[in-house]
């Protein structure tokens, strides 16, 4: 299955980049192909961690965001599980629904066998819920919806689970998961190294290197994410 995932939830701060980071590592770890775009123009957080994978991408133009479809058909998708992982900056819904519409991306990418995925990281707010609303009510059926609820952004998401957002959610076939909180010590060292969380488990040395126990808790947080990733249909 080729898939094209929407790393989104339109505000900034709820972890997006990070969400963007870890399916990257998912993707590695499972030997499943992938093109990583980054559409912020200040932070490029993707590109800094998997720079060998993604590239920036203009979300305001549509040549630019013809770039994204565009890698489905510049590569042999016959037999491969090719996937794009597209981390969206803040307010950039507008823009790429526009696209999505005026070029049906949708149904082109379902006439290809590729499936589009939304990821809507969350926090604790009702911003989240909001937007999540949103979100639905701009694309309705077709693409999944994988609403993350990013515990490292808070830890009482009752406002999102008793939202009638997340019901039209449930109802479309969206799923809902937690993403875990990792320490935050950890995350500041492997952001200053501006490393993959695979160098940073298997780096024992230099600055900012993680300590025994600290590469071990990251492993242990891959592992549980990925057992949760496990369960989306990803490949």
């Amino acid at each position: 299955m080729a898939t094209l995932n929407f790393i989104g939830g339109e505000k900034g701060g709820v972890g997006k980049s990070v969400a963007a980071r870890v399916l990257a590592q998912y993707f590695i770890d499972r030997g499943q192909p992938f093109t990583g775009f980054d559409t912020d123009r200040s932070h490029t957080s993707f590109t800094r961690f998997y720079a060998d994978y993604a590239a920036p991408v203009v979300v305001d133009s549509y040549e630019g965001l013809d770039l994204i479809a565009g890698e489905f058909e510049d590569t042999p998708t016959l037999g491969v599980k090719h996937s794009v992982i597209v981390d969206l900056a803040a307010q950039t819904a507008a823009p790429l629904a526009r696209w999505m519409r005026d070029s049906d991306v949708l149904a082109l990418l379902g006439s290809m066998g590729v499936t589009v995925n939304f990821w809507h990281i969350a926090d604790a707010g009702k911003d989240s819920v909001d937007l999540l609303d949103r979100l639905i009510n701009t694309y309705g059926p077709g693409p999944n919806y994988f609403v993350v609820k990013n515990e490292g952004r808070g830890t009482d998401f009752s406002q999102l689970e008793n939202s009638a957002a997340l019901k039209k959610t449930l109802a479309l076939g969206g799923r809902v998961i937690s993403l875990g909180q990792l320490h935050e010590g950890s995350m500041r060292k492997i952001d200053r190294r501006n490393a993959s969380f695979w160098a940073a488990i298997h780096t024992a040395e230099g600055p900012d290197a993680l300590g025994m126990l600290e590469r071990q808790r990251v492993k242990t947080w891959l592992r549980n994410t990925y057992a949760t990733l496990d369960t989306l249909p990803l490949k």
